[in-house]
Formats: structure tokens, sequence, C-alpha cells
């Protein structure tokens, strides 16, 4: 009996033995096969990072390639060392330009204006509005290209267009819209020296142009010696109602030289403020125009003189000439200007003009400028025709955006020659010029 229960004892132990001998196996055969897949994995990750390095140190040879390159040429070429800004210079430097030359031996610039304005007119008939471009200096764009050919020789060109909508010349009361107005003001090739003078051939100002228009009040895009310019078009109404033939234009003018023209031109260098300029001009015209500008004494003055054969029938020469001076400190400045055509066999046609300003620094936005003025002009429109304008006006500049707000008011009165009785034709002008 106790040899039967020893040996199954025996038994039993034995087979618990071997029970546990084989869930040992199957956790090392588990164990063994996650380790496995890890190690399988890691193999993976290592041979993605591998590629990926191998990529970037492809490409970081490229670039020390490119760097290597550029090294080469820039110790190739002389180097010019530029002396270094200061601080508050730095942060004024202008930004690119947005525009380029299409030949890279000519330097261009680009540059314009819009000048719109609208009239409330009052004629005899009512009172109407009016939306004009301003004609003392319309809109417009262009294009100046230089080039140094030495250090004292510059050549120079210039392409300018007027581009209007409703000249302020063009619109009346029986036209008020008379649309798109396209004038070519300049075309012209210069060769300027600082020794000798300057040369211009092709179409811009005249020798004589702007003689008449020296003017240092800040006033002169509304109010200014041609009193006409910003509603020339408009015409006399009669006392019946009708309306004349004779505009604004007609009767009031400045008689400032020979304006825009085709012509070969020549200015002389500079010589205590003076210079003197001529042209010969298309028509077998011809001008001259002596010009002066200085400061001293507290003082600004400008002054100019035309002389011009504008071979006119009926007519002989013409002469105009103008001044203005200005006291810097207290901004007060005097305009005066006055201008002649001789007339063969009846009275010569001629204009007087006064200007009295204050030129004021009120805001911090730019001046602001007053001005009251005096026109008169006789037989220019007829033998014995008498045209008198009084005016005043205030022009605010805004120095940041290039910008010139102005408000004026004008009466423009006409004897007529024949003693027809017109109306008087009453003018209140709000306007902008923004330059470009």
């Amino acid at each position: 009996m106790r040899t039967a229960l020893i040996a199954c004892l025996v038994t039993a132990l034995v087979f618990c033995s071997n029970t546990n001998t084989v869930h040992a196996a199957e956790i090392d055969t588990q164990l063994l096969r996650q380790l496995q897949e890890t190690i399988h994995q890691q193999q993976q990750l290592l041979q993605q990072q591998s590629v990926q390095i191998q990529s970037q140190a492809d490409q970081l040879q490229k670039l020390q390639l490119q760097v290597s390159t550029l090294l080469q040429k820039a110790a190739a070429q002389p180097s010019v060392q530029s002396p270094p800004l200061k601080p508050e210079l730095a942060l004024q430097q202008p930004l690119p330009a947005v525009i380029a030359s299409g030949n890279d031996k000519i330097k261009l610039a680009l540059s314009g204006q819009i000048n719109r304005a609208i009239n409330v007119v009052s004629d005899g008939a009512g009172t109407t509005i009016y939306h004009v471009d301003n004609n003392v200096s319309n809109s417009r764009f262009r294009l100046v290209g230089t080039a140094a050919i030495s250090p004292d020789l510059t050549l120079g060109t210039r392409l300018e267009m007027a581009f209007t909508a409703d000249e302020s010349s063009k619109v009346s009361q029986d036209n008020q819209a008379p649309g798109t107005y396209l004038n070519s003001r300049w075309a012209d090739i210069s060769l300027a020296s600082k020794r000798y003078g300057k040369l211009s051939l092709g179409k811009g100002y005249t020798a004589s142009y702007f003689t008449a228009g020296s003017d240092l009040s800040k006033t002169d895009i509304v109010l200014y010696s041609s009193v006409a310019d910003i509603a020339g078009g408009l015409k006399f109404r009669k006392k019946d109602g009708q309306l004349t033939s004779t505009s604004l234009a007609d009767v009031f003018t400045d008689y400032d030289g020979l304006n825009v023209k085709s012509r070969l031109r020549y200015d002389s260098p500079t010589l205590y403020g003076f210079h003197l300029a001529g042209s010969l001009v298309s028509g077998q015209r011809s001008d001259l125009g002596l010009f002066w500008g200085g400061e001293g004494y507290g003082f600004e003055g400008a002054a100019s003189f035309g002389l011009a054969n504008p071979r006119l029938e009926g007519s002989g020469l013409q002469y105009d000439g103008s001044f203005s001076l200005l006291h810097t400190a207290s901004g007060l400045n005097l305009t005066l200007s006055s201008g002649m055509l001789e007339k063969k066999g009846e009275r010569n046609a001629f204009s007087y003009y006064a200007k009295l300003g204050w030129l004021a620094n009120l805001t911090s936005q730019g001046s602001t400028a007053f001005g009251v003025d005096l026109s008169r002009s006789e037989n220019g429109s007829a033998p014995g025709d008498k045209g008198s304008s009084v005016g005043a006006a205030v022009v605010q500049e805004f120095k940041k955006i290039a910008t010139e707000l102005y408000l004026q008011y004008r009466i423009y009165t006409l004897q007529m020659g024949d003693r027809t009785p017109v109306y008087d034709i009453n003018v209140g002008t709000l306007g902008v010029r923004v330059k470009f």
C-alpha cells in the first residue's frame, strides 16, 4: 500500500513538472516574436532616416558649390564700399523704383498729376454746376529720361501728354461735357551743360512761356495772372438772356509768350540769378525770355520778361513781364504781371494783374496760402472791350500725400465796345490736385 502511494506521488510530480515546462516554452516563443517584430520596425526606420540624411547631404553639397561660385565671381570684380549711413538717413532712403527703363543706359522717371475741380457758376440765367479739369495746370503724365555723357554734359528726353476730361477752357453753357482732351505737351530731346547752357529740340516750352507767370504765392494753382483759365470756355450772357460768342478766354489773357510749340530752344547758364533763353518756333515765329531768381535780406524774389513775334494777322510783337516778392519771415507776398499785343491800325491789347498774398504755416500738414487779386484787360476780344476781374482764394497743401486742396471765388465783368450790356459771371471753385 505504501509503495503504491509513493508511486502515485512521483507520477503526479512528473506530470506537473512537464506542464510548467510547456507553459514556459510557449511564453518564450511569444516574447521572441515580439522582439523580432520590434527589431524589424527599427531596421526600417533606420533605413528611412539613412535615405533622408543622404538627400540632405546632397543638397548641402550643391549649396556649397553655389556659394563657392559666387565667391569666385565676387573676387573677380572690383569692390566698391559705400560709407555707412547715419540711422536717420537710412530711414529716409527711397523705396525701390516701381518702373525701369527698357534701356539700362537711360535713367527713366515717371511723374504726373490729376487736377479736378467743380465750378459753381452764376451767369445771369441761374446757377449751374460744371465738372472740369483745371486748365491752369491740367491732368497729365510724363516720362523723363536722362543719361550722363560726362560730368558736365547730360542727355535728356521728355515725353508728356495732357489727358483730361472736360477741360475748363472748353466747358461752356452750351457744351457742358466736351469730353476727352488729349494733347502732346512735350516730345523733346535736350543736351545740357553746366558751363555752356542747354539746347532743346522738339515740342515743349518756348523761351517766352511763363514770363508772365513769376509767382511765389503758392496760390497759382487757381489764382494767377491768366485769370480765365479755370473757366475760360464760359460765355457772357446778354441782358435779354441770349449768350454772346465772347468767352472769358477771349477777354482775359496774360499774353504769356508763345506757350508750348515745336521749337529749337537755347538756355544760357545762370549768372547771378539771371539766365537768357531764345527759341525758333514753328510757323516762322521766334521769341526771347529773360529770367531772374534770388533771395537775400529776408526776401525771396523772382522776375521774368518775354518778347515774342507771334505772327498773328493784323498784329505785331507781343511783350510781357512779371515780378513776385515774398517776405520769408511773415509769408506776405506781392505779385505783379502785365502784357501787351501790338495791333495794326487799332488800339493795342493789354492786361494788368496784381495780387497780395499770405503764405502761412497753420497746420503740420503743409502750408496754407491766401490771396486776393485784381485783373484788367482791354481790346483783347474786340476793339473797345474792357474786362475786369477780382478774386480770392485759399490753397491748403498736404505734403505727405503730395496733394493741394483749393477754393476760389471770382467775378468777371465785361464792358463791350459796342455797348451791348451783359451780365457778370460769378464763379466759385472747389478743386484738388494730386501729384505722382
